[in-house]
């Protein structure tokens, strides 16, 4: 079992990546989907996310309040940290699982987990390789502003706020370039998949 780190900055195409590297036959998880996961109503990490944070950081149905949540960490780094070391260890607890059920129903398959914040987290380390999706910055740009229809402004802000991509791209081992539109981005997905393969 080969196992893959694919990150990328925002609104650069992972997404669709993703689903050609589904459509290969690779498992793909989104360790976005496993974070929201390990603090549904019920688990040990809303319960530890609710010692940390207060009873205000809940919706009236019990769930967790993201918004609420990220206007507290968002800028305060202290704050940051402690939700990061209360979510992190239990995102990388379920990933762990994850690979070991992929393993047992493939062996020889190839498993990729996809998240944004991989390098910035350090979990880009626990893998042999690493995929970076990026494009051009005024495309990433047009695209998270149509996407999330978003100002250009706010749209600038959230990019300027995560670790730029050329920074991402010193830590690839693949890189795939998204800017040319969907028939190339399959195109060099497609190389990728074939030289995982070989490994």
């Amino acid at each position: 079992m080969l196992n893959v780190g694919l990150t990328g900055s925002i609104a650069v195409g992972k997404s669709f990546v993703c689903e050609v590297f589904r459509e290969l036959g690779c498992f793909v998880l989104d360790a976005d989907q496993v974070a929201r996961d390990v603090v549904e109503p019920g688990t040990i990490g809303l319960a530890r996310v609710v010692d940390a944070f207060g009873e205000s950081v809940l919706q009236p149905d019990g769930s967790l309040d993201r918004t609420k949540l990220g206007s507290i960490v968002f800028g305060n780094e202290e704050k940051r940290l402690l939700l990061n070391s209360i979510v992190h260890p239990l995102v990388f607890e379920a990933q762990n699982e994850w690979l070991k059920a992929c393993e047992t129903q493939d062996p020889n398959g190839i498993a990729i987990i996809d998240a944004a914040l991989m390098i910035e987290s350090g979990g880009h380390t626990r893998f042999p390789k690493l995929i970076v999706v990026w494009c051009e910055p005024g495309l990433q740009l047009q695209r998270l502003m149509a996407r999330d229809n978003l100002s250009r402004i706010d749209a600038e802000k959230r990019i300027t706020s995560q670790m730029s991509q050329e920074e991402k791209k010193t830590h690839a081992d693949f890189l795939i370039d998204t800017s040319d539109g969907f028939e190339d981005t399959r195109r060099q997905t497609a190389e990728v998949f074939a030289q995982l393969q070989r490994l």
